[in-house]
């Protein structure tokens, strides 16, 4: 009788396990490449484990045994695991059919052979690793990492009709991206002094934490596998990419999941345009990246040398031919910077109203080499470098007087430092010294709203209202700032 119990209790268990198992079959997405993998690396003997195996199969229109694709998954979570041989044929295999195995770049093997190319020729994924790995088997992580990049690309595909919209894979991929692989940008106090560990493109990969270049360099990577086109815009500072068709636009944020913002937040009171730029820009600005931080830090030889991995991808840069001219300064190499500084000291890019005067101001004897160390101080979150960068600007005006720059990064930091008399002063010295700069109107005009002093409020508004308009150019702050005061002062 107790023999008989047990295996009756046996059989019921049995049971109710199958019905588990084909209740967590059903909850599946059924266009889900990832989980149907994952379900059969589970479940391999089951009868759901082999039809979610037929189900990728049929999601990514394959006869192929891709048992090996299920722990290639795996990789796509994080770690830096190398693809075996086997799961890098079978990636490649199956991505074959994507438009970027057309471009040169995709079959380049070493960065000498991708700066050769036109930047329509770069295959942005390979391009980055080939830049951006020293090693002896750049060509062989190179291909690694393009095969995840396929990886992602199938799975995003699999979920999209064959006639799929501009829109509807610009909504895959950052449902992909952002909920799926759960890609964000790190906290401050983490990039600010690596900057350039999450703009790389492996380390992205790997960590699933980007800064906006990091993050829009893999974007961009999937989008040419999915023939979708996209712009690179960057706002001073920034970077994001968007979709254009006719007068329809897409802004792609990709620090914030993709959503689309509009185009006017990007602009702001002395950037009446949004720059747009070229994919070999991008394998360029990644170093750029990278040089802040060796910049920042006082690390000036490592800073030049990534200036010259950078200004081949980017010749025409002439802030980057600053920043690098800069570093050779301070390097010791006085007759080269300097050369380098005649060429940018009076350049205005096209987005903006008025032009950089650090160059001028070194040219013109205005401040000495510890002065542009001072502007090039690191600030992070906290209060300490802050006010380890205020000492070292005073100290600079104190022998440099009319050190225009100085007195903007001043008063800047003074108003990080919540000190708004203070920051006034700086910033009507630097008025004083440089009437074309429009974002030293508009820091008086709202730093005197603030303290009620409305008369010269209105005064530093409407001049700076007035030096926007010679490029034909309103922008939304200045707009906002003039409704704030017709509200508590009217004109």
């Amino acid at each position: 009788m107790i023999k008989k119990l047990c295996l009756t209790l046996m059989c019921c268990s049995a049971i109710e396990a199958a019905s588990n198992l084909h209740t967590l079959y059903t909850t599946l997405d059924p266009k889900s490449v990832g989980q149907a993998l994952a379900f059969y690396e589970l479940y391999p003997t089951s009868t759901e484990g082999l039809e979610a195996l037929s189900r990728a199969q049929q999601l990514l229109q394959t006869k192929m045994d891709l048992r090996y694709l299920a722990s290639a998954l795996n990789r796509l979570q994080g770690g830096h695991e190398q693809l075996s041989e086997s799961e890098l044929q079978l990636i490649e295999q199956l991505a074959s059919h994507f438009p970027n195995r057309k471009l040169k770049g995709y079959h380049a093997k070493s960065e000498e052979e991708v700066l050769v190319l036109q930047s329509d020729q770069i295959d942005l994924g390979k391009a980055l690793i080939l830049s951006q790995t020293s090693s002896s088997d750049a060509e062989q992580l190179a291909r690694n990492y393009s095969a995840l990049i396929d990886l992602m690309a199938l799975q995003i595909a699999a979920q999209l009709p064959s006639t799929a919209t501009a829109e509807q894979k610009i909504a895959q991929i950052n449902r992909f991206l952002f909920e799926q692989m759960h890609i964000r940008f790190p906290p401050h106090s983490v990039f600010a002094k690596e900057i350039d560990r999450y703009t790389f493109l492996a380390s992205v990969m790997d960590d699933h934490l980007g800064v906006c270049l990091g993050v829009t360099a893999l974007y961009l990577a999937i989008a040419q596998r999915l023939e979708l086109p996209l712009e690179i815009i960057t706002p001073p500072g920034h970077i994001f990419v968007r979709y254009r068709e006719g007068k329809h636009v897409v802004n792609i944020e990709t620090t914030a999941r993709g959503v689309d913002l509009p185009s006017e937040v990007y602009l702001g009171v002395n950037t009446c345009r949004l720059a747009q730029r070229e994919l070999k820009e991008v394998v360029g600005m990644t170093h750029v990246n990278q040089a802040s931080v060796y910049l920042n830090s006082g690390n000036y030889a490592l800073a030049k040398q990534s200036y010259e991995k950078a200004l081949p991808y980017m010749p025409q840069d002439l802030f980057v031919t600053e920043l690098f001219a800069y570093t050779c300064l301070f390097e010791g190499e006085e007759q080269r910077g300097r050369a380098l500084l005649e060429k940018v000291r009076h350049y205005v890019p096209d987005h903006a109203i008025g032009g950089r005067v650090l160059a001028d101001d070194y040219l013109n004897g205005k401040v000495d080499l510890e002065g542009i160390r001072a502007v090039f101080t690191l600030v992070d979150e906290t209060r300490e470098s802050l006010l380890k960068k205020k000492t070292s600007l005073e100290q600079t005006l104190s022998k440099c007087p009319e050190f225009r720059d100085g007195y903007l990064q001043l008063g800047i930091t003074w108003i990080q430092l919540n000190r708004s008399k203070e920051a006034i002063a700086a910033f009507s010295r630097y008025h004083e010294l440089n009437t074309r700069d429009p974002q030293a109107a508009y820091y008086l005009a709202v730093l005197h709203g603030e303290r009620h002093d409305y008369r010269r409020s209105w005064e530093y508004l409407v001049e700076a209202e007035n030096l926007v308009a010679e490029r034909l150019f309103c922008p939304r702050a200045l707009r906002e700032l003039r409704d704030e005061l017709c509200a508590n002062c009217p004109p």
